[in-house]
């Protein structure tokens, strides 16, 4: 099962770009290079003259609402929303005219403390203008698609930009309103060398360590602690097994939490990496199943002998935390799909199909585990009443 979960996510690569194709042709100009960008089906066309340091560029977005805004800009420092020098497009509310303004995106802007007011960019921006695609005809409404166009000085030797981009629903006034909070909308930031054409090796690096932190914690948190806690459900009531049942169970608990710590530092690495991103549930009960299963691996060195009267009291303990644990840890497993966009992908169906094996297992094991109680039960009853000796010491005169 395991081996199967791991060839599931093993062909899969996150759909983080949802642009088909980009193109060099705009309505105005046409430019040396493109780039289909990761999210919103946006992209970007540019043409870069070294000799002055200028960057003729183009932004293709779309619009998700006819009274909405679409933005593009750069950040000077980070690839990140806060410090973004921004340029959105939006109907004006007087005239209904597309308008396009300068914004700067400061840290009271990503906490919602005050509006987003216009104001010049301290960067040296030479020309921008916008035009829908369609002509002097288009309309702004929802799928309109708009083209933003700019001219910078850059500074010398410096070709890597991180471009921030994204779309909102609304307008008031001519402050746009907070965009959606979805993953394809918080992954609205790409560092481009408009030299080469190629998106940073940085963002490559947060992709593979994405992957590597989905399947790893997936298999652990979602798949071998359950099959732990399983194991030490069903399997201690089998006397033949003896003493094995608490080995097989310690030692796929131990290699689950190892595992997982593995997991949980590569998702704390992350978060440094992308501090303009954050996921605040995913990364909530990631912490709270990491705290718990510490607890649990914590406990085993102040376990108590079966013979002392604190015994009960620390199995209760251990059972509370460990299945409340596993809880939080399947739990997660699927907000992490849904943080990674892959809320639907062949790989969720691989994971579902192991955890449904896992379950299935469970309620053959629970129905067996009743059956055998309750006989158990008839056999006790019947012994206390008398029936079962005196049956078969007929049944051992007969044969004399």
């Amino acid at each position: 099962m395991l081996l199967f979960l791991f060839l599931i996510f093993l062909s899969f690569q996150p759909h983080t770009a949802v642009s088909a194709h980009c193109t060099t042709i705009a309505t105005t100009k046409t430019f040396e290079k493109c780039m289909a960008l990761p999210s919103q089906q946006a992209s970007i066309a540019w043409t870069f003259y070294p000799h002055n340091a200028t960057l003729d560029l183009v932004f293709f977005g779309t619009f998700i609402s006819p009274s909405g805004w679409v933005a593009w800009g750069i950040n000077p420092t980070s690839p990140e929303m806060t410090g973004t020098r921004a340029l959105i497009a939006f109907p004006d509310p007087n005239s209904g005219q597309l308008v396009l303004l300068p914004y700067i995106l400061d840290p009271t802007v990503k906490l919602q403390k005050n509006s987003l007011l216009s104001r010049p960019l301290d960067i040296h921006l030479l020309s921008s203008s916008a035009t829908l695609y369609g002509g002097k005809m288009a309309t702004i409404h929802n799928g309109a698609t708009i083209q933003i166009y700019a001219t910078l000085k850059l500074v010398p030797n410096k070709t890597k930009i991180h471009h921030v981009w994204n779309r909102g629903l609304y307008v008031q006034g001519y402050s746009p309103t907070i965009h959606p909070t979805t993953n394809n909308d918080l992954s609205s930031i790409a560092t481009v060398d408009i030299l080469s054409g190629m998106e940073s090796v940085g963002q490559s690096k947060i992709q593979s360590l994405k992957v590597a932190h989905g399947i790893i914690n997936a298999i652990s948190w979602g798949v071998l602690l359950p099959t732990g806690a399983v194991t030490a459900r069903y399997l201690r009531h089998i006397q033949a097994l003896g003493p094995a049942w608490f080995y097989a169970h310690a030692a796929i608990q131990l290699s689950a939490f190892f595992l997982g710590t593995v997991g949980f530092s590569i998702g704390v690495r992350l978060g440094e990496m992308s501090p303009g991103r954050v996921y605040g549930l995913h990364r909530k009960l990631g912490f709270a199943a990491f705290c718990l299963g510490s607890l649990q691996t914590l406990a085993l060195l102040f376990r108590p002998k079966t013979t002392t009267k604190f015994r009960k009291y620390w199995k209760s303990y251990h059972h509370f935390v460990g299945y409340a644990c596993v809880v939080l840890g399947v739990v997660n497993v699927f907000q992490g799909f849904d943080v990674m966009g892959e809320g639907r992908s062949y790989a969720k169906l691989g994971y579902c199909l192991c955890l449904s094996t896992l379950i299935g297992v469970c309620l053959a094991l629970e129905v067996n585990s009743w059956v055998v109680f309750c006989r158990k039960a008839k056999e006790d009853k019947l012994r206390r009443e008398g029936l079962i000796g005196e049956f078969e010491k007929g049944s051992g005169s007969s044969h004399s």
